[in-house]
């Protein structure tokens, strides 16, 4: 079994900046794609970034492309998020996720984390 704890969350202004982190325990997850996924009030979960594992490629949403920054230190069982130049649209809870194939399909996902809420006004 994985578990994840994200963390990093907050509220900021429009043009700022977040980093978001997940932690994961239970397996390590060197064999696993990692993935960021969120969802908006009265929308559905959307993916944003992820990360396979065979050679490590990484993926992101055409809204994100540019501004957010993916990464995983297998090392620590960590995915991190680094989130620049914000945009209110951008307001959602934010999730991490894994599971042993890659996807951009947040359905395709096993594994999730509670969420953490990220909040950008303009």
């Amino acid at each position: 079994q994985v578990q994840l704890l994200e963390s990093g969350g907050g509220l900021v202004q429009a043009g700022g900046s977040l980093r978001l982190s997940c932690a994961a325990s239970g397996r390590t997850l060197g064999d696993y794609a990692m993935a960021w996924c969120r969802q908006a009030p009265g929308k559905e979960r959307e993916f944003v970034a992820g990360v396979s594992w065979a050679r490590g490629s990484i993926h992101y949403s055409d809204s994100v492309k540019g501004r957010f920054t993916i990464s995983r230190d297998d090392a620590k069982n960590t995915l991190t998020l680094q989130m620049n130049s914000l945009k209110p649209e951008d307001t959602a809870v934010y999730y991490c996720a894994v599971n042993p194939l890659f996807s951009t399909i947040p359905d395709r996902y096993t594994y999730w984390g509670q969420g953490t809420q990220v909040t950008v006004s303009s």
